[in-house]
């Protein structure tokens, strides 16, 4: 009875009614399921809709674990029965920079921009004398850009007509954004539960994997899933301060310059700081075409003042403050980059670096562990000893020497079931 039960289902052949029907009806299911694969989209849709406010609460409370833990750590002295405390202490911290933030900040950018529109005519008026001056002096031909601007009013007329057609959808997207209250509680409830009982939840999962998979298996995904999240957490934790750091040093020089909106330009540098690479020049562009209409001597001092902050940042704050966190080249950055934001748009190019150096991390351990196996260096080059393998490899190397063992056990297993299986024996026949 035991050999029986140890008979792999998927090597049996169908013998009884009850078999066929099963393979019929999954074969029904297939078939439906290819025919109507809108209909399949839709409910994977529709099932993501209802799990977006707990997936939002997993990322809430990924990023205030980030508090809770040092503050249960050096404060309440790793007390479990303080840990409510910890956690309260966290979303007060969040509150308080989210209102710090707002209260600045805001006010500030809300003047800028009202500022921007009121004087647009005079800056606009400036442009115009700027090109004329141009034109005159260096005889360059500027007259298509001189129409575009002699045509602004026509084209505020349209932009305010535009707003004016848009108004309905943008009143639809405001009570869209009141009645998701209820999606916003539960993402902050769901937090809440999830720090709370982060050891027991990370326990639980720890549990399902280790009954669902091998052992091997089950240290592979734990050791991968630690993995991502140190470099997740090491990128977006530095990342954050380093974009924080731009943003303040861009409104001190911006200030110190004299240059128009500094506050508004200051936040749009920061903020797009976030996205590697391209981040800057992103944020760069659209304050460029701000004070190019308000002073174009400002736009230079800008344009000169962004490219030095950058090259601080690159070459001294972010490797100060990410150290080694990404682990990859910039030329493997920039193919993160490209790929995540083809695939996420701008959400893709910010999480497209720290999951790409995941892979990168495990496809460079799976390399040490084939060159070591083979017994052959980087440069293919026998091995005069058996080398002490790369800390990175260690864990790869216990998991795929034990994958190789249990796929060639599985096989041996399986020749000798078909050998000694009474029901095979009996097909075998005499």
């Amino acid at each position: 009875m035991n050999e029986q039960n140890d008979h792999i289902w998927m090597h049996k052949k169908p013998e009884t009614v009850f078999d066929w029907l099963a393979i019929i009806a999954i074969s029904i299911a297939l078939y439906l399921m290819l025919g109507h694969l809108n209909v399949f989209a839709g409910g994977i849709a529709k099932f993501l809709d209802v799990v977006a406010p707990f997936a939002s609460g997993i990322v809430i409370a990924y990023v205030l674990d980030c508090i809770v833990r040092p503050v249960q750590r050096y404060v309440m002295k790793e007390n479990p029965k303080l840990r409510w405390l910890s956690i309260l202490i966290a979303y007060i911290v969040a509150a308080l920079i989210i209102t710090l933030l707002v209260s600045m900040v805001v006010p500030q950018v809300v003047s800028s921009i009202t500022m921007l529109f009121t004087n647009l005519p005079l800056y606009i008026s400036n442009v115009q004398n700027l090109l004329d001056m141009l034109q005159n002096r260096y005889g360059l031909d500027l007259s298509r850009a001189t129409e575009m601007l002699d045509n602004y009013e026509s084209m505020m007329n349209s932009l305010t007509e535009v707003l004016k057609s848009s108004a309905p959808q943008i009143m639809a997207y405001v009570s869209g954004v009141a009645s998701n209250v209820v999606d916003i509680f539960t993402a902050l409830a769901s937090s809440v539960y999830m720090l709370a009982e982060k050891d027991k939840l990370l326990r639980q999962l720890r549990t399902m994997v280790h009954a669902f998979f091998p052992p091997y298996i089950a240290d592979t995904v734990l050791e991968t899933c630690s993995f991502a999240n140190n470099n997740f957490e090491g990128f977006f934790g530095g990342k954050i301060i380093d974009s924080a750091i731009i943003g303040v040093l861009t409104f001190g020089c911006c200030t110190i310059f004299g240059i128009e909106f500094a506050p508004l330009i200051a936040v749009v540098v920061g903020v797009t700081n976030i996205i590697p690479v391209f981040g800057p020049f992103i944020g760069a562009i659209p304050c460029l075409l701000i004070l190019v209409f308000v002073n174009p001597f400002d736009a230079l001092k800008f344009l000169i003042l962004i490219i030095a902050i950058q090259q601080v940042d690159g070459n001294i704050i972010g490797p100060k403050i990410l150290g080694k966190s990404i682990g990859v080249s910039a030329l493997w950055v920039l193919v993160a980059i490209v790929i995540g934001g083809d695939l996420l748009g701008v959400v893709g190019m910010v999480v497209g670096v720290p999951t790409f150096a995941t892979c990168y991390g495990l496809l460079r351990q799976f390399t040490a562990w084939c060159l070591e196996r083979r017994g052959i260096d980087a440069e293919g080059n026998p091995r005069a000893k058996q080398a002490e393998p790369a800390a990175g490899s260690k864990t790869v190397k216990k998991v795929l020497d034990n994958l190789c063992g249990w796929c060639y056990s599985l096989a041996v297993k399986s020749i000798d079931r078909e050998k000694y299986h009474p029901i095979a024996a009996q097909r075998a026949g005499p």
